[in-house]
């Protein structure tokens, strides 16, 4: 308690809230070793100076309710409340896990719809919900590949092939489900190079896992290409489809050859990102894979809504009961409200955002890759033409002006990287705010570069030395 409320507001006798005096002594059911020896050293605040102080806190705190949230491939956009009021619905909240299927007919059903409609917008032919999160979601799918390639006794299929244009989490992925993690450079566009790839696929690739658009914020101009190459040599084509906010309504994956993919409710799909959680990352597999995914995937027969467990290749479960409820039922309305020509409008949106911060800061904050990108621009700071200023001192500075920052120094292949997702969801407005702070930080970099070099200068906690903040974390306010 002493974390969360400060002893330094604290007035003896002031008390918010009176308890009834226990019945029984607490030596009638606690362990002698169990009993406090002192009382508890606890603030005494009235529950009006409490609300006050918590209040304060959440202000002091960066919100997308509140401010512009850019973060580069994580899609923090703007999510209707409505859906927040729907998810938690007694009939949906209070199901009991182990009710029998006739008492969770509607639960079943949303489920089944929103597995229809995941297939619809892929084109893939099977869904399973199961999966916790984007990451759990890739490993759910990685080891249906390994499923797949060990019921056709292809045991030597023992690497994976990550492009450095790859989420973080995919060569992580990789080795939590067994594999050798093979690497490869993209080629100077951004893109896959084609050469490094077929030097790389062999008799012992299991898989290739592509983030589609990638890192960098392009798309795959060569997909079907690569998608050719990667069957031909007997593996399967992972698609990450974290970043499908850019592609929804426009494209379906399967029909540029992806085997399996995991999609993000909490990105796309409107359920909120960030937190810790809870999130969903269901993951889709064309007709010869669908087979090994976890089991029990919705099905519907004579009107009725069934979990089919009786999958004899899946790999099994991969979380107890179905999966993240409540935020398959913020994707389901999600989708359900919008038609395809709006889905595709999205999308195209989304893109339309990115290109147009892109191009407001061509001349001061350049593209990596000086190109028209997807949902996301990734820009770099340049210290040897900027007086020493770094991507962190430009990101600290640009809480002073009231804006989250970016995400900074990924993708990895971009040096002093700014990574921008305005999503489709932020007016001009809002971006022409955002360009014009970092236009004001470019002009302050060379008029008063200690100005940027010492920032944040509004915020509750200033410039810290970082790498004592790392080892010695001081987690109280």
């Amino acid at each position: 308690m002493e974390n969360l409320l400060s002893i330094e507001k604290s007035q003896p006798g002031r008390r918010g809230i009176r308890f009834e005096k226990t019945v029984h002594a607490p030596e009638a059911y606690l362990p002698q070793d169990c009993l406090r020896t002192s009382a508890p050293r606890l603030p005494e605040m009235s529950e009006f100076d409490t609300v006050r102080h918590f209040t304060r806190l959440s202000q002091k705190n960066y919100s997308l309710d509140g401010q512009f949230y850019p973060l580069g491939s994580c899609t923090m956009k703007y999510n209707p409340k409505a859906y927040d009021v729907l998810s938690v619905l007694d009939a949906f909240a209070n199901a009991h896990p182990f009710a029998p299927e006739s008492a969770v007919q509607g639960t079943l059903q949303v489920m089944y719809e929103l597995q229809e409609m995941l297939k619809e917008i892929t084109g893939l032919s099977a869904f399973t919900l199961q999966p916790a999160a984007g990451a759990h979601g890739e490993l759910t799918g990685i080891l249906t590949v390994r499923a797949y390639h060990d019921a056709r006794k292809d045991t030597a299929r023992c690497e994976v092939i990550v492009p450095d244009t790859a989420h973080g989490t995919n060569p992580a992925t990789a080795n939590m489900a067994g594999y050798r993690v093979v690497n490869i450079q993209s080629a100077d566009d951004g893109c896959v190079d084609k050469a490094a790839l077929q030097a790389a696929l062999s008799e012992k690739t299991a898989a290739v896992m592509l983030t589609i658009p990638n890192t960098v914020g392009l798309f795959e101009k060569d997909i079907r290409e690569i998608a050719d190459m990667v069957h031909k040599a007997g593996a399967l084509l992972y698609m990450d489809g974290a970043n499908f906010n850019a592609l929804i309504g426009v494209c379906k994956p399967a029909d540029f050859g992806v085997d399996v993919m995991h999609l993000n409710l909490h990105k796309t799909f409107a359920a909120p990102h960030g937190g810790g959680g809870p999130g969903s990352g269901p993951v889709g597999a064309a007709p010869h894979v669908a087979p090994f995914l976890p089991h029990p995937i919705v099905e519907k027969h004579d009107g009725k809504y069934t979990l089919n467990g009786q999958m004899p290749q899946s790999l099994g479960k991969m979380k107890a009961f179905y999966g993240n409820i409540a935020v398959c039922l913020r994707g389901y309305c999600y989708l359900r409200q919008f038609d395809a020509k709006t889905l595709k409008n999205i999308a195209e949106k989304a893109i339309l955002n990115a290109n147009y911060v892109r191009a407001k800061l061509k001349g001061k904050f350049d593209a990596f890759f000086d190109e028209n990108c997807m949902h996301e621009c990734v820009l770099f700071v340049k210290p040897d033409d900027m007086n020493g200023v770094h991507t962190a001192d430009v990101a600290k500075r640009l809480l002073d002006y009231g804006f989250y920052a970016p995400t900074i120094y990924f993708p990895l292949i971009v040096p002093e990287a700014l990574m921008i997702e305005p999503t489709e969801t932020e007016s001009k407005e809002m971006l022409d705010a955002f360009v014009g702070a970092l236009e004001k930080i470019y002009d302050e970099i060379f008029t008063n570069p200690q100005l940027v070099h010492d920032a944040p200068h509004t915020q509750p906690v200033e410039r810290i030395d970082e790498v004592s903040a790392a080892r010695q974390p001081n987690l109280r306010w």
